[in-house]
């Protein structure tokens, strides 16, 4: 199993940073990002899409990823899961916005941020 040892790049925590975006709307976003790398990797080793991952698959995978088991106890292992769980619809709306064919396995870190500047302009 693949671990998740590095949620973000030094190059994507970049890509937030420059965004014009608040400081909660960065945090939204790095959140999206990390959610979209873990769906992408358990879709990945179950040989599936995104789209057709189960609640229990998702959760599961977390459980036994082995950096979230050195480091973090139970309780953020199921926090976690309820993040990933939780980004699904907003990448599944980037996918479908950026003609992805609602395939999130193809959303960029670019289109997540993009996609909440955009937000974040209509509600200036």
């Amino acid at each position: 199993m693949e671990s998740l040892v590095e949620f973000l790049t030094v190059e994507e925590c970049h890509q937030v940073d420059a965004a014009l975006l608040t400081s909660r709307e960065k945090f939204t976003s790095r959140v999206a990002i990390y959610a979209l790398r873990s769906l992408k990797t358990i879709a990945t080793q179950q040989n599936c899409t995104i789209k057709s991952l189960s609640q229990e698959t998702i959760t599961d995978w977390i459980h036994s990823d082995p950096s979230l088991q050195e480091t973090q106890d139970g309780n953020f292992r199921r926090f976690f899961s309820q993040i990933v769980l939780g980004a699904i619809r907003p990448l599944q709306a980037i996918a479908n916005d950026v003609g992805n064919d609602g395939a999130i396995e193809n959303v960029t870190v670019a289109q997540v941020i993009s996609h909440y500047e955009a937000q974040a302009k209509v509600s200036l």
